[in-house]
């Protein structure tokens, strides 16, 4: 039931509240048209506001994301209702919740229907899709994340260009779902050269750990490869790979 009105929350309700909030007249759109508008605008919404928050200090997490989308829901809300109690009674929008299936179906033309039901299956796949995503990991699987973050924790300003011996700076991260105690290490690779890392890190199942590396090229070259090894335990061929290239020009 959470998921249920997690989907709707997401899916639906800042598009609707937009929607609302611009087309008050009764006239302006038809229930078909609105309903595919809220859609649409809610999945370009919820982008755009993890886009927002990711370049802010807050980053992009449950809260922000949930917060967000509550404020902009409450003020459109709030302009949508000004913006009707302007209007006559009789030329503003109320929702009808008593709607045969027929009335809804018959008074569109074939384009329209075709439309409904593209709405239909986009919707269908998108919560098949959020569900999937959303879902825990199954009993008994195993993973471990390796994740690799600009010099602010986000994902971006990644160091490309440096000066011979200029040390750069990247965050990386791991998440242990081995569901057990699991030690790690990292090596920075440029080339053949070894010129960062981190010796060992010891997780407890779903622990995270975030921190910042750095590195200093030894060569000059264009599009060098810097390799982030994440190694497992005492093994020798490495679990995770991150790769990021560099430019080093010379004198």
């Amino acid at each position: 039931m959470s998921l249920v009105l997690g989907l709707i929350f997401a899916l639906f309700s800042p598009g609707y509240t937009l929607v609302a909030a611009i087309f008050t007249k009764r006239d302006d759109l038809d229930i078909v048209q609105r309903l595919a508008l809220s859609f649409g605008l809610s999945i370009v919404v919820v982008p755009l506001a993890g886009v927002f928050f990711n370049y802010t200090r807050w980053g992009i997490n449950l809260y922000s994301m949930l917060f967000s989308l509550l404020a902009f829901i409450i003020v459109a809300a709030a302009v949508a209702w000004y913006r009707r109690r302007r209007l006559p009674p009789e030329e503003r929008f109320e929702p009808r919740f008593r709607l045969r299936l027929s009335q809804f179906w018959g008074g569109h033309h074939l384009l329209d229907r075709a439309l409904l039901v593209l709405l239909v299956v986009v919707i269908i796949g998108a919560m098949g899709v959020l569900v999937y995503v959303a879902r825990p990991p199954e009993v008994g699987q195993t993973f471990t994340e390796f994740y690799m973050l600009g010099p602010e924790g986000r994902a971006e300003n990644y160091p490309d260009v440096l000066s011979l011996g200029e040390e750069a700076t990247v965050t990386l991260g791991i998440v242990n779902h081995e569901q057990a105690v699991a030690d790690y290490s990292i090596r920075v690779l440029m080339g053949e050269d070894e010129v960062g890392g981190v010796a060992t890190i010891t997780l407890a199942g779903e622990e995270e750990w975030e921190q910042k590396v750095s590195f200093a090229p030894l060569g000059v070259g264009e599009e060098q490869k810097v390799e982030f090894r994440l190694y497992k335990g005492n093994e020798n061929i490495p679990y995770h790979v991150l790769d990021l290239w560099v430019d080093v020009p010379g004198n």
